[in-house]
């Protein structure tokens, strides 16, 4: 068997580990193992890439040592979109292709029998295009958001909510010396996982996150009692999705054959906070800090597993589905199940329901 590997759309701690685990695995089964770079672009256009290779020959020696890097060593990208292709035309307008049919041509003529696709829902949701297309394919769910549905958690997450806390410890002996109130923003895009993780274990006094719609009175009512008495600092952490009460999402724009860029609302809120409650208040947006560095040693081995269960789904003679965690055991569930649906924070379960006992505002009136 020849085993492709691609990495798409957001790079996260951990794909490195993926990449490793199933070219160790593939190898150990006297399988052949290619990597494609940039998402789908190595395939697409080869001649983009020196000596028009974009493609790598992975073996045990080639993987070696990758398992602690940040980013991918394949690359990735968040454009182009192969079932759904901008085309420039001449009046300067876009049109849009599906080249999912000739993607698939390019697997067969490469000899790559199937495909083991590392991605978020945008990736995962091609990988189920072409699998109905007729490439074999094995999905492995990789965002720092933690948001992708049927799996428990996804590698990357526990990093960015390592370095969200270690920032956010930092930013309270500031905030503690100048008595000033902080706003911290953090990643995440329409679920509040990394904020509301970071912001517990860090102990930040009001965590805005967008399954929550946030009024800031409340918020400010918080500040104010805790200056009263004698606290005159505070963390407020905010989801870079959270949405106020009666209104929208801050998007900083949307990119041609690209998602809406989020971001802003932390300022937002910083300076409606000043306006109530008359204390200077800074904001720090964390962004992609999150998502870079060496992945904490539970992503490391979450990507792991999730790489050498690619590798047995294949050899289980399994086809379009998503390797998904659930308790201390792998899964496989159907990519159609996976993609199109969000993993929201519930509002019932332990984290929030423990936020709320330590007192931790979210911008309602419970």
């Amino acid at each position: 068997m020849r085993v492709a590997l691609s990495t798409g759309g957001g790079d996260a701690p951990g794909i490195n580990a993926v990449i490793r685990a199933a070219t160790l695995g593939a190898t150990r089964r006297g399988w052949e193992v290619v990597g494609i770079r940039d998402g789908f672009n190595g395939l697409m256009f080869p001649d983009q890439y020196p000596q028009g290779n974009g493609t790598v020959v992975f073996d045990a020696s080639s993987v070696r040592g990758i398992g602690y890097l940040g980013g991918t060593v394949l690359g990735s990208t968040n454009r182009g979109n192969p079932c759904h292709f901008p085309v420039e035309q001449p009046d300067g307008s876009v049109d849009y292709e599906d080249r999912t049919e000739h993607l698939v041509s390019l697997f067969h003529e490469a000899g790559i029998d199937a495909l083991i696709t590392i991605g978020g829902d945008g990736s995962l949701s091609i990988g189920q295009r072409l699998c109905q297309a007729g490439l074999r394919v094995i999905g492995v769910p990789k965002t720092i958001d933690n948001d992708l549905d049927k799996t428990e958690v996804t590698f990357g997450f526990d990093t960015a909510v390592f370095i969200a806390t270690e920032s956010i410890d930092r930013l309270f002996t500031t905030a503690t010396s100048h008595s000033r109130v902080f706003v911290v923003e953090v990643m995440g895009r329409y679920a509040g996982w990394i904020a509301l993780n970071s912001g517990v274990a860090a102990g930040a006094h009001a965590i805005l996150i967008p399954e929550i719609p946030f009024r800031l009175e409340p918020v400010a009512e918080m500040i104010n009692r805790r200056q009263a008495r004698g606290a005159g600092f505070a963390i407020v952490v905010v989801a870079e999705g959270a949405i106020p009460e009666g209104g929208g999402r801050s998007v900083l724009g949307r990119p041609r054959g690209q998602a809406e860029r989020l971001g802003g609302i932390g300022e937002q809120v910083a300076r409606q906070l000043t306006h109530l409650t008359g204390k200077e208040a800074r904001t720090a947006v964390l962004g992609h800090l999150l998502r870079g560095g060496v992945p904490t040693a539970q992503d490391r081995l979450l990507g792991t597993r999730f790489g050498a269960a690619a590798v047995r789904a294949l050899e289980q003679g399994l086809n379009g589905v998503m390797v998904a965690v659930h308790e201390l055991s792998m899964e496989y569930v159907p990519l159609a199940d996976a993609i199109g649906r969000m993993r929201s924070v519930p509002l019932d379960c332990d984290t929030m329901i423990a936020a709320r006992d330590v007192g931790i505002c979210f911008g309602d009136d419970v």
